[in-house]
């Protein structure tokens, strides 16, 4: 059996979104003949736990756990986050969470001490916080896991000529994982993949940062460095690997700057994405030379003998997961006020349920039209139980953020929804990656973050059973962990 090196800060017990790709790949990776290797620190910032996943680790994977030191006792002490761990509970997604029961005020005027994320929080920032941001920014690049590198390379290497390995992937956020892997690869030769499960200096957040110019241009050299010095880099959307190729063709430090990229080599000057981006136009497992798309997926075997759970009778409404305040989906919540003033009915059975982090902002909008006794917010439940929920819904509920960024984005809990097999109300721009892959799986409808009428049609069509539900399972199913487990040993070969 052949081994692989996966280099990742996200590991049970620690839980999050950030888990669940290389837990849920690594446990299929053994059917296809390779061994998974588990670098992982012992000790990191998590915050939050969920021992359920320890479950899903394979058995014949080796892990290999070496402590980490992280500057984030001190950050959360400036930015006044010290507090937030004795409220802190697990949400469905496995983040750790507030409470969310919280108040905050609605619209621009939320602190930053409240929002989910404080980098790119509007509102007052006390001086503390703001050094620490300048801090993080500026001082701990790419991120505050760069202590990490250089014990872990010298680490490593010992490791590896000892007990060699056929292949290395390192997955990011954080980025320092990426040049953890990249210097082994430089003094080995090992293969190496980069895998993002989330873009680099084009994420959303990014912009947010106090960055002096000397920064931005370290960012962009060390993401340049491992886009090119990787064997291959693999991404989970096709709008990914776009910004990637464009990184590489486009920079004015790109020594090859105005030629012919691999992108367009490979795949023409037209490129496999179609004018809009499209998960059909280029199909599950799609590569263009070095790059792949390799989406997140679900496991199967979470939903094996998972039960809906028991909600309240009527009209259940249910969200798991992190809920931001840039997704804020307020046309919905006029919408369902509409609906309860208009049909007694409708305010009878209307339910709302959250399992995970909730924006304060979320929850002051949703007082302020009046919904708030339609609200249950249980905080953090058990990921299976998370799977449960999702499977008792008559809509679930996925908001993109309202940022450029959103058309290109299909979110880690988006498959899960497919998983669950209930419709799904999404929240986005359209000519999206998520209309094109909900149109291709028949599992819901994407909606405007301005659109109110064709919104409440749809809604009130779900509420009467007047719509129908034909999902495309065969659709669904190229997106098991166990079948994108397999397109990654391809790319391994």
């Amino acid at each position: 059996m052949k081994r692989v090196l996966i280099i990742t800060y996200y590991w049970p017990p620690t839980a999050g979104s950030g888990v669940q790709r290389w837990l849920k790949m690594s446990k299929y990776l053994p059917q296809y003949g390779w061994q998974p290797v588990i670098y992982t620190p012992s000790n990191p910032e998590a915050g939050m736990t969920d021992e359920s996943l320890l479950k899903d680790i394979c058995p014949e994977a080796e892990i290999i756990k070496r402590p980490i030191m992280e500057p984030y006792a001190i950050f959360n002490a400036l930015t006044g986050s010290k507090g937030a761990k004795k409220n802190r509970q697990k949400d469905g997604s496995g983040k750790q969470a507030d409470s969310g029961n919280s108040g905050g005020n609605a619209g621009k005027s939320r602190t930053a001490s409240g929002a989910v994320n404080p980098i790119n929080a509007v509102g007052h920032k006390s001086p503390l916080m703001r050094l620490s941001l300048w801090i993080r920014a500026n001082v701990f690049v790419p991120d505050p896991r760069c202590l990490w590198i250089r014990p872990s390379v010298r680490f490593l290497k010992k490791y590896l000529r000892e007990h060699p390995v056929d292949a290395i992937i390192s997955t990011g956020p954080p980025h320092s994982m990426h040049l953890i892997a990249r210097n082994l690869h430089r003094s080995t030769g090992i293969p190496w993949t980069a895998d993002f499960r989330d873009p680099w200096t084009r994420i959303f957040y990014f912009k947010h940062l106090p960055l002096t110019r000397r920064s931005k241009k370290r960012y962009a050299a060390m993401e340049l460095s491992v886009l090119r010095e990787a064997d291959r880099v693999v991404a989970v959307t096709d709008s990914m690997v776009r910004d990637f190729l464009e990184e590489l063709g486009e920079r004015k430090d790109n020594p090859d700057s105005g030629k012919t990229t691999g992108f367009e080599k490979s795949c023409g000057n037209a490129g496999p994405f179609g004018e809009q981006p499209s998960v059909k136009a280029w199909g599950v497992g799609k590569s263009c030379g070095k790059f792949h798309v390799i989406e997140n997926g679900y496991d199967e075997e979470d939903f094996a003998g998972i039960t809906a759970a028991e909600l309240p009778e009527g009209f259940n409404l249910v969200h798991t997961g992190l809920f931001s305040a840039e997704g804020n989906p307020r046309k919905l919540w006029k919408v369902l006020a509409e609906l309860c003033r208009e049909n007694p009915d409708f305010d009878r059975d209307l339910h709302l349920t959250f399992a995970g982090k909730t924006d304060p902002e979320i929850l002051a909008a949703i007082r302020e039209a009046g919904l708030e006794r339609h609200l249950t917010d249980l905080g953090y439940v058990p990921h299976h139980e998370a799977n449960s929920l999702q499977k008792a819904a008559d809509l679930l509920l996925l908001p993109l953020r309202e940022e450029p960024e959103a058309a290109g984005i299909l979110t880690g809990k988006y498959f899960e929804y497919l998983a669950a097999g209930r419709p799904i109300a999404a929240f986005g721009p359209h000519g999206s990656v998520l209309e094109h892959s909900l149109a291709e799986t028949r599992t819901g409808e994407i909606f405007d973050w301005d659109e109110e009428a064709p919104l409440k049609a749809w809604i009130t069509a779900q509420f009467t059973r007047t719509s129908t539900f034909d999902p495309d399972t065969a659709a669904i199913s190229a997106y098991t962990r166990r079948c994108l487990a397999g397109r990654y040993t391809e790319i391994l070969q």
